[in-house]
């Protein structure tokens, strides 16, 4: 009697160990989901944060050329604010 007592106990252990490892394995997949979500939601917004280039950048690239024409800007100071726009 005492031998089907702790198959009994085994059987009993490995069910609620089974399901709790169930839990936490769907706990982690809830996590993994919400992050893919955030991950998502910082992409779009990284995206629809840059404005593509356009007439402003254009407009931009013009202004500086003429203040480099005129000296009030250096080579340096040139290419810093051209990597700047283009980079944007």
């Amino acid at each position: 009697m005492p031998l089907l007592r702790r198959v009994a106990r085994v059987a009993a252990t490995g069910a609620i160990a089974g399901g709790a490892a169930g839990a936490v394995q769907h706990r982690q997949q809830g996590r993994w989901a919400r992050q893919e979500e955030e991950q998502k939601g910082t992409q779009e917004q990284q995206m629809s944060a840059a404005p593509p280039p356009g007439e402003s950048s254009i407009e931009k690239l013009k202004e500086l050329g003429q203040l480099h024409e005129s000296g009030v800007l250096t080579d340096e100071e040139f290419a810093t604010a051209k990597g700047k726009i283009l980079n944007a």
